[in-house]
């Protein structure tokens, strides 16, 4: 996997065909969906394509959203996932506590991915992001939160999305994913909400259509303006040690060497 995924695109595992189509859609992590996507009559045939076809290594890295840790589900999920070669990550739904995330743990040597998608959730996201080695990332499933806590403007979600990236950097995890965006047509709207969850501190986004991942990619990727910025920080930080202020007035510390480098492995992650 690239060291900075940005874009992570779901897919139903009830649809063989249209995961074979994601497989090549261009995303840096294909998400195959046992959850919220297949209806409960479809779980085991969803559950029985998934595993067929990831009993292969695969041309990109695939999580699979396993259904939620305490339904009746998951255990199945997990019997049928957790060693094939295909699959490089499980994704957890729903969940409120760090006993969820190391009960799964102990059964699987997969990578895990916490999605947070309730107020409890929300309250315990750093012992969340704690909970075990395995889990390498957590991210906010915001259908089910704005459900939970009865959200209608999106500005009501501000505080739960920071909480979760501030959680995610507390406990040494990479910053989160934004959710999905739902409306698949609108992409002026999309690329908005990314440039509002980038200022936030996320670092990439979910999605539900290959349409959705070149808007996505653009607004998490450095402007030209940015890889400037960072390469006039590191020359400077190449000749004079310690905090020091630029021609242009900006002041550069290790903080802000850090945050250069970072833009430019992002310029350069293809």
């Amino acid at each position: 996997m690239t060291p900075f995924p940005l874009t992570w695109l779901y897919v139903p595992g009830d649809r063989p065909r249209v995961v074979a189509k994601a497989l090549a859609a261009g995303a840096d992590v294909v998400v195959v969906d046992l959850e919220d996507a297949v209806a409960p009559d479809r779980k085991e045939y969803a559950r029985a394509a998934t595993a067929e076809r990831l009993g292969e290594p695969q041309p990109v890295p695939v999580h699979v959203r396993v259904n939620a840790p305490d339904g009746p589900w998951a255990a199945a999920d997990l019997a049928a996932l957790a060693t094939l070669p295909g699959v490089s990550g499980l994704r957890l739904p729903k969940v409120a506590s760090p006993g969820q995330v190391r009960q799964v743990a102990v059964g699987t040597p997969l990578p895990l991915y916490a999605l947070l998608e309730s107020a409890l959730a929300i309250e315990h996201a750093y012992a969340i992001a704690g909970a075990h080695p395995s889990l390498r990332g957590i991210s906010l499933g915001e259908a089910d939160l704005r459900a939970d806590l009865g959200v209608r403007a999106d500005a009501g979600l501000d505080w739960p999305r920071s909480r979760v990236i501030v959680a995610a950097r507390a406990a040494g995890l990479p910053p989160p994913p934004q959710s999905v965006h739902p409306d698949i047509r609108d992409l002026d709207a999309l690329a908005a909400s990314c440039a509002r969850g980038r200022a936030l501190g996320f670092l990439g986004r979910a999605a539900i259509h290959p349409r959705q991942l070149p808007v996505i990619e653009r607004a998490y990727l450095p402007t030209p303006a940015e890889i400037e910025q960072a390469e006039t920080v590191i020359k400077a930080a190449a000749t004079t040690e310690g905090a020091q202020a630029l021609p242009d007035g900006r002041f550069v510390d290790a903080a802000v060497v850090a945050a250069a480098r970072r833009t430019l492995s992002l310029s350069r992650r293809h």
